[in-house]
């Protein structure tokens, strides 16, 4: 039984801000980064390439997740990863206008984007660890709902503030070095108070140590061990029946939204005559950082609740639909241009709201099948399956984009929802999973 001796702290104290924390690096790298890229001048395929990289500390972290057990306490790993965060963003901020800039600010992003993908792991585990499971189960809905907060405050509110920027100094580098500067400067501040506020849970320890807080086991036959454990977890993951066929409905479910994902900003701050809808970094800031999230949350939200009356098998093909014909919204808007901020901000609502009940799906699959033993491991190996649908994909995708245009990208892109249904066909689901019992 778990000792939850613990230098008491109220949760509302830090859960809040450690889960807005975790979500701030991965909006900085995954979306942020891009749109500065493309506002600095970077071309759609390249800014399209070198951001879908940055995914690739979230794919592979299933590598170095049981360093985090292995060494130090998890309350460690956040708050050390919490600042690395911190100083990668200001890194980019100082070398924005630096030569080699790209090559520079690229270096900063991958620091950024590698601790947060390290500090999930921590924070992820420290939660479980510092919370009876009463509480843990009281708090779920907190987590997500600061994870989220954290989605709107980087897409929305730092977009708008870039955008504020680039109007009143008319230097378009000048306004995203003081706007990363401030996202780095507001970040270090709560990497300095999760130093303080963070609670000290009697069983966050190392793997190495005894109840004292004493290593007994050497460095060299603890890492044997945990490589014979990842040997394993791996193996058994891929003796699971119906492997295969999970892995390509984690790969292709999405892969349309991968497409979309990478250049619907792109295609937001293009000017019209280059097929694009010329909106400014404030506008693109209320209607896809704001509204759009709004959408994505209340599907999300919607989708978790209905999956409880009936299960995910009843619901899996509405929200394939859902998931699959928002997309021709694009279509709609790339032959179109209509310049009403309210028409696209309307659009992009609609097709983010049909994502995030789509995507309900997607994530309770993967804890389907992630089902049985090493539960926790395999569902780690499935969320490295769902970083990669998104990577490789969008690496190709600025390069598609600029060889046929966007009207003719958003068709191809519509046409692989094909691949969506096709996936969704072939998974075998327990009528049962997904359904409340009664009781529970």
């Amino acid at each position: 039984m778990k000792n939850f001796k613990i230098k008491e702290r109220n949760p509302w104290a830090w859960i809040p801000t450690l889960y807005f924390a975790e979500g701030i690096p991965y909006v900085m790298v995954m979306v942020i980064a891009e749109m500065m890229y493309k506002r600095l001048g970077m071309s759609n395929a390249d800014a399209a390439l070198y951001t879908s990289w940055l995914y690739l500390p979230w794919v592979i972290k299933p590598i170095w997740s049981p360093l985090v057990d292995l060494f130090k306490k998890k309350r460690w790993w956040i708050v050390v990863m919490q600042f690395f965060a911190g100083v990668g963003l200001a890194g980019v901020a100082f070398t924005i206008e630096a030569p080699y800039a790209v090559q520079l600010t690229l270096a900063f992003f991958w620091l950024v984007a590698f601790s947060s993908a390290t500090h999930d792991i921590a924070a992820d585990g420290f939660y479980m660890l510092a919370l009876d499971s009463y509480r843990q189960s009281l708090f779920v809905g907190i987590r997500s709902t600061f994870y989220r907060v954290a989605n709107i405050v980087g897409q929305g509110i730092t977009l708008m503030v870039a955008g504020n920027l680039e109007v009143y100094y008319r230097d378009v580098p000048k306004a995203w070095t003081m706007t990363m500067g401030c996202v780095a400067a507001g970040f270090l501040i709560l990497a300095v108070y999760h130093t303080f506020i963070l609670p000290r849970p009697d069983s966050d320890r190392s793997v190495r140590a005894d109840d004292d807080g004493v290593e007994q086991v050497s460095a060299g036959e603890q890492v044997r061990q945990a490589l014979v454990g990842f040997v394993n977890t791996f193996k058994t993951f891929f003796q699971k029946p119906g492997v295969g066929v999970a892995i390509a409905f984690m790969l292709l479910y999405r892969l349309p939204e991968a497409f979309l994902s990478k250049i619907n900003p792109l295609f937001l701050v293009d000017p019209v005559d280059k097929g694009g809808l010329g909106l400014t970094t404030q506008q693109i800031g209320f209607a896809n950082g704001t509204l759009g999230l709004i959408g994505l949350t209340l599907g999300g939200i919607i989708g978790g609740i209905i999956t409880t009356r009936g299960g995910l098998k009843k619901w899996l093909w509405p929200m394939v639909w859902s998931i699959s014909l928002p997309d021709l919204i694009y279509v709609y808007l790339s032959l179109v241009q209509p310049q009403s901020l309210w028409i696209v901000s309307g659009c992009i609502f609609v097709e983010q709201f049909g994502y995030g009940f789509g995507f309900t799906a997607y994530m309770l699959y993967m804890l389907y099948f992630s089902q049985g033993k090493s539960e926790t491991s395999h569902y780690a190996i499935c969320t490295a399956f769902m970083a990669a649908s998104m990577m490789i994909p969008g690496m190709f995708a600025g390069i598609l984009q600029e060889a046929v245009g966007y009207p003719v990208f958003f068709m191809i892109a519509c046409l692989c929802c094909f691949l969506t249904v096709f996936v969704a066909r072939l998974i075998k689901v327990d009528p049962s999973f997904g359904i409340k019992q009664s009781g529970k």
